[in-house]
């Protein structure tokens, strides 16, 4: 496609704001791919292309996270494994599927999750309901390759699921699962990449120029949400599911 500075323009500042928000509870994608969208990228390459970008960003708010001790890297290790295998499974069915299927599920799914958030105080979990280590590494194995799987084929919500099932069935502090998170969302968009650069989808002077907006609203992002805490994150993943949840509702009607 031919790149106008209007699609600069477009793309770089949304980007920007998808990272800051990804970087304190996921979801960024909401933002950034519809972006892509909205610039006139086509949807295949909207979506290899927004990989590129929010890989640039998401490097530096784990690093900055795992800088200040937020992440447990013998839980991430597994995790970061299956996401690998789970996202790089995804890229290459979304390179030959229609993404419809993953759309319905969201519709389904997105209530729910919702309204689990809504009527729980907070994400911490509780100290009487403390779980295994062994089902804990089991938790957070089968919950980044189904999710990673997902972030390879589509994306959008990555980040905010795994927050929530690392907080609400692994029983990770909230910090910590955004560090984790952090870690393995890295992983699964590094590995969707390699296969969409590998069949040529991504468009690399505007992934490139989104990459340097991305990084920013990561750091910023960040630091914001290490200096709030858990109540701030709450807030964040409530309205990316709401935003999500009608995102996908008019995408499957239209």
């Amino acid at each position: 496609m031919e790149l106008t500075v209007t699609t600069f323009l477009i793309v770089c500042p949304l980007v920007f704001l998808g990272a800051f928000v990804d970087a304190i509870a996921g979801g960024g994608g909401l933002i950034t791919l519809p972006a892509y969208l909205i610039a006139g990228v086509p949807p295949h390459y909207a979506v290899a292309t927004n990989k590129l970008s929010s890989a640039g960003g998401t490097i530096f708010s784990t690093a900055r996270f795992c800088k200040n001790g937020y992440a447990d890297f013998r839980l991430a290790v597994p995790g970061i494994l299956a996401a690998l295998l789970g996202s790089s499974l995804g890229a290459h069915i979304a390179l030959r599927v229609d993404d419809q299927v993953f759309k319905i599920m969201l519709v389904i799914l997105l209530p729910i999750i919702a309204f689990y958030v809504l009527t729980k105080k907070d994400l911490e979990p509780s100290q009487e309901k403390k779980i295994s280590r062994k089902l804990q590494y089991v938790i957070v194995i089968l919950a980044s390759f189904a999710i990673g799987m997902y972030d390879g084929f589509y994306g959008p919500g990555t980040g905010t699921f795994l927050i929530l099932v690392y907080t609400s069935l692994a029983k990770m502090d909230v910090l910590t699962s955004a560090g984790n998170t952090k870690l393995v969302n890295l992983t699964s968009n590094l590995s969707a990449l390699v296969v969409f650069l590998m069949n040529g989808v991504v468009i690399l002077p505007l992934g490139l120029a989104a990459v340097v907006f991305s990084i920013a609203g990561h750091y910023l992002g960040a630091g914001m949400a290490m200096k709030n805490g858990g109540k701030f994150i709450r807030v964040i993943i409530l309205a990316v599911i709401a935003m999500l949840f009608i995102k996908t509702i008019m995408e499957a009607i239209g």
